[in-house]
């Protein structure tokens, strides 16, 4: 299975800088590309709620995509996180992807009033949070699941979201990524976190799982989120002009089956956005077309 290949733009959920997060998820709806994503810390004085913030642009956009790079689980019970998801994806016209992470920053995550987990418990709660998100998705007239950190037991789960909605985790570690391949609809690294250098292996880790749980790998969804700067010399991966963009995008599609890119500019925002959805986007699409 080949999935098409997505092209997306971060969007920061400041409240201090006015109108800021909905003209550049405006932006990206009106140059035409699939997705925006949002980070979730809800404990950032400088940050909006995400769910709030997300709901809010999609009434105002048409056709992208929101994503939450990715929902702070400590802070969200999963099955209130999942009927907020399928609330969003019905009332959106199955315009969201669940994003999902076991949880970091452990410190301002307790002190609002959060668990403090260690690694091995936050990847129990999350595979736990998995069981107990498909099960509220379910369509099914009641509904039990989970373990020891999240469960739901007789629940009578609803609404029932499109089948579009999927979860796509925030995944490094070899636990993590296994379970990517083995359970989820799509994969979220980023860049600054998974360099070039890495990034193969982590795929492999992450088809080797998939195919073993019987999954197609390429059915995956993988996103690729790029911080960088498209700038006339070239300074390093994904900082340099066009051609390198492309070049580099397309290789990494090439060798690794990344197949959705989402760029977070490390400034002048609206320009970068502006160059990379009329310029680098539609140069990689024609060079994809020709492999």
């Amino acid at each position: 299975m080949t999935l098409p290949v997505l092209f997306g733009a971060n969007v920061d959920p400041v409240w201090g800088e006015g109108d800021q997060p909905l003209r550049y998820a405006l932006q990206a709806d009106r140059d035409g590309l699939d997705l925006v994503t949002v980070q979730d810390h809800p404990y950032q004085q400088a940050f909006h709620d995400t769910w709030t913030l997300m709901a809010f642009l999609a009434a105002r956009t048409e056709r992208v995509t929101f994503v939450p790079t990715v929902a702070n689980l400590p802070l969200r019970p999963p099955a209130m996180l999942a009927k907020a998801a399928a609330s969003f994806d019905l009332l959106s016209g199955g315009r969201l992807q669940l994003g999902l992470g076991a949880g970091a920053f452990w410190e301002p995550i307790a002190a609002m009033g959060g668990p403090r987990r260690g690694k091995k418990e936050s990847v129990d709660a999350l595979v736990d949070a998995i069981d107990v998100i498909r099960a509220m998705w379910s369509g099914e007239r009641t509904a039990r699941a989970g373990g020891e950190y999240y469960r739901v037991a007789g629940i009578h789960p609803g609404p029932t979201p499109s089948p579009s909605l999927g979860i796509w985790l925030g995944a490094y570690g070899p636990r993590m990524l296994e379970l990517t391949g083995a359970r989820a609809d799509g994969w979220m690294p980023s860049l600054f976190s998974l360099g070039l250098d890495r990034l193969g292996d982590a795929v492999a880790r992450i088809d080797d799982a998939a195919a073993r749980a019987g999954r197609d790998p390429g059915s995956i969804r993988k996103v690729y989120n790029l911080n960088g700067l498209i700038e006339p010399t070239s300074g390093g991966d994904f900082h340099g002009p066009v051609g390198q963009w492309v070049e580099q995008i397309t290789q990494v599609y090439r060798e690794h089956g990344m197949n959705g890119f989402a760029y977070w500019p490390e400034r002048d925002h609206e320009r970068q956005l502006s160059v990379f959805a009329h310029e680098v986007v539609p140069a990689v699409r024609r060079a994809l077309a020709t492999l």
